[in-house]
């Protein structure tokens, strides 16, 4: 069919219509867009290249009890480059010598940065890191360096900024004041002081909104926030960071000395509870020592001969026994069932007075009395040690407290040798920090305190709110059971025969308990046989200013690891360098006097052989019981023979002891 010019008209038309009827049809569609679905479209827009983003709040400091830095927040600045907003003569002309100031910096070449940035000029990056972690100082320096100094728009400047917790003191009481740390799980938790107290450090989030401008690259929008973050609270712990540092220092000497896994200290002010000082430190596999673990509040363990304080308590409350009371330790064990106690002293003690079985650390005397006083009624014993809350937790703000261990007549793993291995600190278990509560409570005369460290939270200058003494229990035993055990840990310390004798400084004075746990003592192998090694107690011994325990996990066998040796020397440095640092002697030496005038007839007896030139009293007619503590606490070694009443003695009253080691009395 010839073509004719009809037709070529009418296919015009065609397509003509087609054309005008498609630009109709995306007129209509963009119509639609704009007028009828337009906020949607903008929204959706708005969604794809805007952002909401949280602006972190400044965190409060965290601060010792003389206002010294414990941890702080500081900016750290980051700095890349954007090698599109520089036109090429600036970057010809400033590439050298910025180059020059980048490498004098951070200690890399200059060629270094002159062919990063080169390459980053050649390949149109805009996102190029020249150094990070940079402090406000270097940032300023930075800001002024060649070709960056013209700013974000000609000199290619990327500034970023962020907000890092540092410690001034450094490693020491690390732990305890905490940090950041990523779990298992892959969740940010913050342990120690910084997350106990987060509440109030940590502040309110506020958000700003951002647009995008290139991948991962966002700038604000406007100048306002959308909520404007709040800052963090002060807060002013308890810590004393000379306390601290003492504790730490002495902590760290002998647990290199002795080659031990870890070991904690604690200080506690005693009529306050202020923990005043708290250093846990471990051994890593390079063989140094960090603060890697919270010990102090996070350990239970068996605390050995230090519970024997507990016990001394109970039996003395529920009038089970007392101190002069004579026991047979025999020849240094006692057999129960097939189980045989020992003492450390080969040959054992013979017949000595509780008292005295409390200073030498007697495991035979304490397994017999407990045994034998609560057998009928154990329910009795466990009982006097809950009212004491040796089962209950601190209930400490700071996460992870160890659980004391307090079992029940007829629990799984109770026996009958239950009572005997309690005696003496075993089948139990407490933290260290349960445990110095404990001897606290003995210091402030049975006053238990709860054991605080924040003092103050503030804003600025202005106080927030304020944490007072809390009481746990204001008595766990009469007054007159405290001064008699308050003595005992004083005579730990002071007697010849007391296993912290070795502590004794005639300068200033402590008292105080030693304990040596033996672990995995079930096992065969001696080889496995490890040791906790432990002194707790306070000064000074008449006006407690401070309580203290030290407790070293598995020292080297070789070298040591009886208590008193390992643990007390490390108390007996933190009191030594605290007395030194404190003026507290004068004090100590004005109230010795007046602590000596106690109204019990022991005190008296002992007061009055003092005053009688040193001389051997008559004891004839006075009870075993009465004549033995008399006589031991006058340095004499006692020889019993029979029972009753004293009817002759070996050594005339009057001998000037010095000249007297052993005295015999005969009983009837």
């Amino acid at each position: 069919m010839p073509i004719t010019q009809k037709r070529i008209l009418t296919r015009l038309y065609f397509v003509a219509g087609f054309l005008f009827l498609f630009a109709g049809a995306v007129l209509f569609k963009l119509v639609s867009i704009q007028m009828v679905h337009g906020d949607k479209y903008r929204d959706l827009a708005m969604k794809r290249t805007e952002k909401v983003f949280t602006i972190a709040p400044n965190r409060g400091n965290l601060y010792s009890d003389d206002g010294s830095l414990l941890a702080t927040s500081v900016s750290k600045y980051t700095i890349r480059f954007d090698a599109v907003t520089v036109n090429d003569d600036d970057f010809k002309e400033n590439v050298k010598p910025l180059s020059n100031a980048l490498a004098k910096l951070t200690g890399k070449t200059s060629s270094y940065y002159q062919q990063l940035l080169r390459k980053a000029q050649a390949n149109k990056n805009r996102y190029t890191l020249l150094v990070r972690n940079l402090d406000y100082s270097d940032y300023m320096a930075v800001k002024d360096f060649p070709l960056l100094n013209k700013g974000p728009y000609k000199g290619g400047l990327i500034v970023e900024q962020k907000t890092v917790r540092e410690h001034p003191l450094g490693k020491i009481a690390e732990r305890s004041v905490g940090y950041e740390r990523k779990d298992e799980n892959g969740y940010y938790t913050r342990v120690g002081l910084e997350g106990a107290f987060g509440q109030y450090l940590r502040g309110v989030e506020g958000k700003r909104l951002k647009q995008k401008i290139a991948k991962g690259q966002w700038k604000p929008i406007g100048m306002d926030n959308i909520i404007e973050p709040k800052d963090g609270y002060d807060v002013i712990s308890t810590i004393d960071i000379n306390i601290q540092d003492i504790a730490h220092h002495a902590l760290l000497k002998q647990l290199e000395h002795y080659k031990a896994d870890h070991g904690t200290v604690i200080v506690m002010e005693t009529k306050t509870g202020e923990v005043k000082a708290i250093s846990n430190l471990g051994m890593t596999k390079d063989g140094k020592y960090y603060e890697r673990l919270n010990y102090a509040i996070g350990e239970s363990h068996e605390p050995g001969s230090t519970f024997k304080l507990m016990n001394m308590v109970a039996t003395l409350e529920d009038k089970v026994i007392d101190t002069s009371a004579v026991i047979d330790t025999g020849k240094g064990f006692w057999k129960i069932y097939n189980h045989r106690v020992r003492d450390s002293k080969h040959g054992g003690y013979g017949q000595i007075s509780f008292a005295k079985a409390f200073e030498v650390s007697s495991n035979t005397a304490f397994a017999q009395v407990i045994h034998e006083g609560y057998k009928e009624n154990p329910e009795k014993y466990v009982n006097r040690l809950r009212s004491m809350h040796l089962h209950e937790e601190l209930g400490l703000p700071i996460k992870g407290e160890g659980i004391p261990v307090l079992r029940n007549p007829g629990d799984k793993g109770w026996s009958g040798l239950s009572l005997a291995q309690m005696a003496y600190g075993y089948e139990v278990s407490m933290t260290p920090l349960q445990i110095l509560t404990f001897y606290n409570a003995i210091a402030n005369d049975g006053e238990m305190v709860k054991p605080r460290m924040i003092k103050e939270v503030k804003e600025w200058n202005r106080s927030v709110l304020k944490f007072e003494k809390e009481l746990i229990n204001p008595s766990i035993c009469s007054k007159e059971t405290a001064a008699k055990v308050k003595q005992l840990l004083k005579n730990v310390v002071e007697k010849k025969h007391g296993t912290g004798h070795g502590l004794y400084s005639p300068n200033f004075s402590m008292a105080g308990k030693t304990g040596t746990a033996q672990k995995n003592y079930v096992s065969k192998d001696p080889d496995k046989l490890r040791y906790i090694s432990t002194f707790a107690g306070y000064f000074p011994a008449e006006n407690p200013k401070y309580s203290c325990i030290v407790v070293i996990h598995e020292p080297d066998k070789s070298v040591g690891y009886y208590g008193a040796d390992v643990s007390g020397p490390v108390f007996k440095s933190v009191a030594q360098k605290v007395y030194a640092t404190n003026p507290l002697i004068d004090e100590v030496e004005m109230l010795n006097a007046e602590h000596r005038k106690l109204n019990d007839s022991y005190q008296k007896y002992y007061a009055e052989a003092q005053k009688k030139y040193n001389k051997v009293p008559n004891v004839k007619g006075m009870s075993g019981m009465d004549a033995i503590s008399i006589l031991e606490n006058l340095g004499l070694k006692v020889e019993v023979r029979g029972n009753g009443i004293v009817k002759k003695q070996s050594i005339s009253h009057g001998t000037e002891i010095d000249k007297v080691d052993k005295i015999v009395l005969d009983l009837s």
